[in-house]
C-alpha cells in the first residue's frame, strides 16, 4: 500500500472523530477500532459507491458503509437533483423499507432531509414490498422513490435505491445526474435536515399504508388470467409459503385470498420480520437451503408447491416435487419459462393476445423463454442485466405504444406480468406461479410435468451461475483484473468448442446502454457471461446451453463450468 492512500484513509477517519456534525455514539464505534489499520482501511478507503442501482453496503460508521450521514448525503444529492429539474408541481417521494437493521431509520432519515429541502415524502408506516414502492411512485404522481433494502444480501447488509417519476429504478443517465449531486457536496454540514414534527406539521411528511396496499393488490389481481379460482379447485391445491422473514408476508397472502386459494400454509417460523434472518444461512429463495422449514411444512401439508420471497419480495423462488417425490427448487430461468408458457398459451386460447406483444429479458436469461414467447407469436427483446432496463423498455411503450408489454424477467428471480409498477415484482409471480399449478392440476400435470413437456417441444436448456466474492480493496482491484484479461485476450475456444461472437458490451453494442460485461457466444449456441456484480464484491459467471436430452445439456453445461472456472481460480488465487 502506498504513504498516499495510508495517509487518505487515516485522514478521512480522523476526520469523521472530529466531526461535531457526527453523533457521539458513531465516534465511539470509530474509537475502538483504533489499532486495527485493516477494518480502518475498509471502512475509509472509499466512499460507498453510489452506482446505477444506488448504495449497497455494512451496516456501521465509515464513509464505505451504510449509516445514517451516506443515506443523508445521498438524500440530498436526490433532493437537489429533483430542484433542478424545474418540475412544474412541488417535488415529492415515496419511501419504503424492508426488515433489516436500520431500515426504519434510514427511511426516516431519507424523509427528513427531503423535507429539509422542500420536497414531500409519503413514507410507509411499516415494512413494504419493493414492487409496491414502484407502484406507490405511479399512484401518487411522485417524482422519485426510495426503497432502504438490501434485497436477499447477509444481515450485515442494508442498502437504498432510487426510483424515477416512471416507477422504475433510475438508468444510467439520470443515476449520473445524481450522483454528480451527491459528488459536490463539501460535507455533512451542507446537508438540510428538518424534524419530524416540523415535517409533519408542514405537510412534508405524509405516513401511507393500506389504501396503498388495497390499490396495489386491486392492480395485482387484474392480472391474473383466471381471475377467482372455481370452487373446486381451491380445495384442491395446497401452498406453503413463506416470507423468508422480509417483507412479503401480508401482501403475498392477500393476492392469493383475493384469487380464492384457502389452503395455504405459513412457515410461523419466518412468518414475522427478523432482521437477523435467524432461521436461515441466507434469505435468498435462489437456495434450496432457504425452503428446509418449507419443506418440512409442504410434507406434513402435503402440499402442491412452496413459494418463498426474499426481503423486500421482489425475488421468488419455487419449489415442487419431481417424478421421483424429491424436492427441486426451479431456477429463475424454469420458473420464468413456466409463467410464459402459461401467461402466453392462455392469451392465444382466449383470443385475447394484444397487438404487437412483447417479452423481455436480459443478456444473462436463458433463450428458452425466448423461444416459448416466439412460439406463441410474441417479439422477444433482451436488455442488459437489471429489471431497470426492462421498466425503462416499458416506458418507453407507455410513451409510444409501439409494443404491449405481456412479461419480463430475469434469470435471479426477478418477474413481472402487468404494467401498474416498474420493477420485478414476487407477489405477483407467487400469485401467477401457484395459480399456474392450480390450472395445471386439473390437467392432472405438476408444474415439474410441465417443464418436462417445455423441454420436449423447446429443447434442453440449461443454464448455471457461479460467482466468486473478493472483499475489500484488494477483491475490487482482482476482478477487474480478470475482466481486462478476458477482454484484452478473449479465447478463441471454451471447453474446445468454437467462439463464434465475442460481445463486449462495454462497447454500447446491440443498442444498449454501455456496461462491463462479456459475453462469448460458442459454435454451437451456448454461451458464457462474465459480469461483475454491480451492488455485491463479487464476479459472477453465466453459462448456458442447448441439449438434445437432460443428460446431454447437463454434461455440456458441466464441461463449460469446469473449464472456465478452472481457468478463473487458477489466475485468481
Amino acid at each position: 500500500m502506498s504513504q498516499n492512500s495510508n495517509t487518505t484513509y487515516v485522514h478521512k477517519y480522523e476526520a469523521w472523530l472530529h466531526d461535531p456534525s457526527i453523533d457521539e455514539a458513531t465516534k465511539q464505534e470509530l474509537r475502538v477500532l483504533a489499532g486495527q489499520d485493516k477494518e480502518v482501511e475498509d471502512r475509509f478507503y472509499r466512499d460507498l459507491e453510489f452506482g446505477t442501482g444506488g448504495l449497497r453496503g455494512v451496516v456501521g460508521a465509515g464513509t464505505n458503509r451504510m449509516n445514517i450521514y451516506t443515506v443523508g448525503k445521498a438524500t440530498q444529492g436526490l433532493a437537489e437533483h429533483l430542484l433542478a429539474k424545474g418540475l412544474e408541481k412541488q417535488p415529492a417521494a415515496v419511501i419504503a423499507y424492508d426488515s433489516r437493521n436500520m431500515s426504519p431509520e434510514f427511511a426516516l432519515e431519507a424523509a427528513l432531509v427531503l423535507a429539509g429541502n422542500g420536497v414531500k415524502a409519503y413514507v410507509f408506516t411499516s415494512l413494504r414490498p419493493t414492487p409496491e414502492l414502484s407502484y406507490a411512485v405511479r399512484k401518487l404522481g411522485a417524482s422519485a422513490g426510495i426503497v432502504v433494502t438490501a434485497s436477499h444480501n447477509p444481515p450485515e447488509y442494508n442498502g437504498y435505491k432510487v426510483y424515477g417519476a416512471d416507477g422504475g429504478q433510475l438508468v444510467p443517465g439520470e443515476a449520473e445526474q445524481v450522483i454528480g449531486r451527491i459528488q459536490s457536496i463539501p460535507s455533512f454540514d451542507a446537508i438540510r435536515k428538518t424534524s419530524k414534527e416540523q415535517a409533519e406539521a408542514d405537510g412534508l411528511l405524509v405516513w401511507i399504508g393500506e389504501e396503498i396496499d388495497q390499490a396495489y393488490l386491486d392492480e395485482v389481481t387484474a392480472v391474473s388470467p383466471i381471475g377467482k379460482l372455481p370452487a373446486e379447485w381451491a380445495d384442491q391445491v395446497n401452498v406453503v409459503y413463506t416470507p423468508l422473514h422480509g417483507a412479503g408476508n401480508l401482501l403475498v397472502r392477500g393476492a392469493l385470498s383475493r384469487l380464492g386459494f384457502t389452503k395455504v400454509s405459513i412457515v410461523e417460523e419466518q412468518e414475522l420480520p427478523d432482521p437477523s434472518f435467524s432461521t436461515v444461512a441466507s434469505p435468498n429463495p435462489e437456495e434450496k437451503e432457504a425452503f428446509t422449514l418449507a419443506m418440512k411444512l409442504a410434507d406434513r401439508v402435503g402440499a402442491d408447491i412452496i413459494v418463498g420471497t426474499d426481503p423486500d419480495c421482489d425475488r421468488m423462488g419455487a419449489v415442487v416435487r419431481d417424478a421421483q417425490g424429491a424436492y427441486v427448487v426451479l431456477s429463475g430461468n424454469q420458473s420464468g419459462a413456466i409463467l410464459i408458457e402459461y401467461l402466453c398459451s392462455h392469451l392465444q386460447r382466449t383470443g385475447t393476445m394484444p397487438l404487437n406483444p412483447v417479452v423481455i429479458k436480459t443478456i444473462v436469461t436463458s433463450e428458452m423463454g425466448a423461444a416459448i414467447a416466439t412460439h406463441y407469436g410474441a417479439e422477444v427483446m433482451n436488455t442488459l442485466t437489471g429489471f431497470k432496463y426492462i421498466g425503462e423498455k416499458m416506458t418507453q411503450f407507455e410513451r409510444t405504444g409501439s409494443h404491449s408489454f405481456v412479461f419480463g424477467y430475469e434469470e435471479s428471480y426477478g418477474y413481472l406480468a402487468g404494467t401498474y409498477a416498474r420493477d420485478k415484482d414476487a407477489v405477483i409471480a407467487a400469485m401467477l406461479i401457484c395459480e399456474a399449478a392450480a390450472y395445471y392440476k386439473q390437467q392432472g400435470k405438476t408444474l415439474y410435468d410441465v417443464l418436462q413437456e417445455l423441454y420436449q417441444r423447446f429443447g434442453y436448456y440449461l443454464e448455471a451461475l457461479q460467482s466468486r466474492t473478493m472483499k475489500g480493496k484488494d477483491g475490487m482491484e482482482q476482478i477487474q483484473s480478470i475482466m481486462n484479461d478476458w477482454r484484452q485476450n478473449p479465447p478463441k475456444a471454451i471447453a474446445d468448442i468454437a467462439v463464434e461472437t465475442f460481445l463486449d458490451y462495454a462497447e454500447g453494442i446491440e443498442g444498449l446502454p454501455k456496461e462491463n460485461v462479456l459475453k462469448f457466444i460458442l459454435a454451437d449456441g451456448s454461451w458464457v457471461c462474465l459480469r461483475p456484480s454491480g451492488t455485491e464484491p463479487k464476479i459472477k459467471f453465466y453459462f448456458g446451453v442447448r441439449g438434445e436430452s437432460g443428460p446431454d445439456a447437463d454434461a455440456a453445461v458441466k464441461r463449460l463450468v469446469q473449464t472456465v472456472m478452472d481457468q478463473i481460480d487458477g489466475k485468481s488465487k
